[in-house]
């Protein structure tokens, strides 16, 4: 860095294939080996992570399983177990924790730490440092790559140039030359429709990106956002007010022989008692649910997900919390979803939303409670003292109805980007660090 270059403000730290590096952390058999984790131990399941040997030859996430084992005949795949991740994600914190204060945890896998101009001019040196204390916290194989620069949007950009375990500063006065080759589908924030529309303004490379006016951006984007994504790309901070809760819900892909009514049915209900009490834990009150499903995603080279067939139901309803009110709701869609649906579902979701805080909420002075808010305010209680003998005796201690387990199990509780279960989330009892699940096939 020169003297008269920014120092950086934003550290990224991204691991590398998390989820396989976990698991070969916890076991040291599969060090070196190409390791693929999966939801179910199914072939026909696809690859929700593989390990940096699997990458080398050829095996990307969401490959299925099938396919990674026809390219690599050698290759062990494990089933995922979200709670022992989570469980290593936050020892992972407080490490980095003892170099620099984290600022923002943006997924299992990705935190970001401000950096003080005396920490900035460090560089390189201070992501050695962090490195070297995950080294001696934990083992080799579980790395990270760092990236360094004055937003972090660019500092994210950073850690993506040379993984794994690599550290790459970038300052802005070597852009837009250090970014030239780089696809802009390959920024954070850009899809594949945010491209399209990007190419049709006659940007398709990095440097046509770099050299747009802030007001073409907001055009081209439609909002404000354009303006926002250019100012952080050059290097200026553009400040976001707090992101507001605006829903909780689970989805599940379903597993053979859970696509009949019964079975989707029986998924629904787990989905939404997992949502359900994830709403009951915060202040919030839902007045919507949301029941979803969708047919066999097709792989298409040509037409990506074009022959996906999706149904979606809403329902409306007072301010509630409580099960009863969910599940009359719910019941209401799996019947709506019988006689509107002609597709076989492979996935369902379950969303409560229309948040509203119960602060917020205002009655009617001079009105006495109806007999729907009685019953409210009584399934209410009934539903937090269940919560309370959960927490005490385990997520299995009780539920309304019978239910059987889903293949792959924690349902409610994987872990989805920007959201990391809570411990609370988790209804089986905590797994062992080292009991890895190997598949069968």
């Amino acid at each position: 860095m020169t003297k008269n270059d920014h120092p950086p403000e934003r550290l990224y730290l991204d691991f590398d294939s998390f989820f396989a590096s976990a698991e070969q952390h916890f076991n040291p058999t599969l060090r070196s080996k190409p390791v693929g984790v999966v939801a179910l131990d199914s072939p026909h399941t696809g690859c929700i992570a593989v390990s940096r040997e699997a990458k080398v030859l050829g095996v990307k996430t969401n490959t299925l399983a099938k396919e990674a084992r026809a390219r690599v005949p050698e290759m062990t795949f494990v089933v995922a177990r979200p709670d022992v991740y989570v469980r290593l994600h936050k020892r992972i914190l407080e490490v980095v924790e003892t170099v620099l204060p984290i600022q923002h945890v943006r997924s299992i896998d990705e935190v970001v730490c401000d950096l003080l101009p005396s920490e900035g001019r460090q560089g390189l040196a201070l992501a050695a440092k962090i490195k070297s204390a995950l080294l001696e916290a934990f083992s080799p194989v579980l790395t990270c790559s760092i990236g360094m620069a004055p937003t972090e949007l660019l500092a994210k950009v950073a850690a993506e140039q040379n993984k794994p375990d690599g550290a790459v500063l970038l300052d802005t006065s070597m852009l837009p030359d250090a970014l030239a080759d780089l696809s802009i589908s390959k920024l954070p924030g850009i899809g594949e429709g945010m491209a399209t529309r990007l190419a049709a303004a006659g940007v398709s490379r990095f440097p046509d990106l770099w050299a747009l006016a802030p007001k073409q951006a907001r055009a081209i984007w439609g909002s404000v956002e354009g303006e926002r994504f250019l100012q952080e790309l050059h290097g200026v901070h553009a400040p976001r007010s707090e992101t507001q809760k605006r829903m909780f819900g689970h989805s599940r892909v379903l597993p053979n022989g859970w696509r009949t009514p019964e079975k989707v049915e029986d998924c629904a209900k787990q989905l939404l008692a997992s949502a359900a009490r994830r709403l009951r834990r915060t202040d919030y009150l839902a007045t919507k649910l949301t029941l979803s499903t969708r047919s066999q995603r097709f792989r298409s080279t040509r037409a990506k997900n074009a022959q996906v067939e999706r149904w979606s139901w809403e329902d409306h309803f007072p301010p509630s919390r409580d099960d009863r009110t969910f599940r009359r709701s719910l019941k209401e869609g799996l019947n709506a979803a019988l006689r509107e649906t002609s597709f076989e579902p492979h996935a369902v979701s379950v969303t409560l939303h229309g948040l509203s805080e119960e602060a917020d909420l205002t009655g009617d002075l001079f009105s006495s409670l109806s007999n729907d808010e009685n019953d409210r305010a009584k399934w209410e209680d009934v539903s937090n003292v269940m919560d309370q003998l959960r927490a005490r005796f385990g997520g299995n201690a009780l539920a309304l109805g019978t239910h059987d387990a889903v293949p792959g199990g924690y349902v409610g509780a994987k872990i989805a980007f920007g959201r990391i279960p809570d411990a609370d989330d988790f209804e089986a009892a905590p797994g062992q660090d080292g009991d890895t699940h190997f598949c069968s096939f």
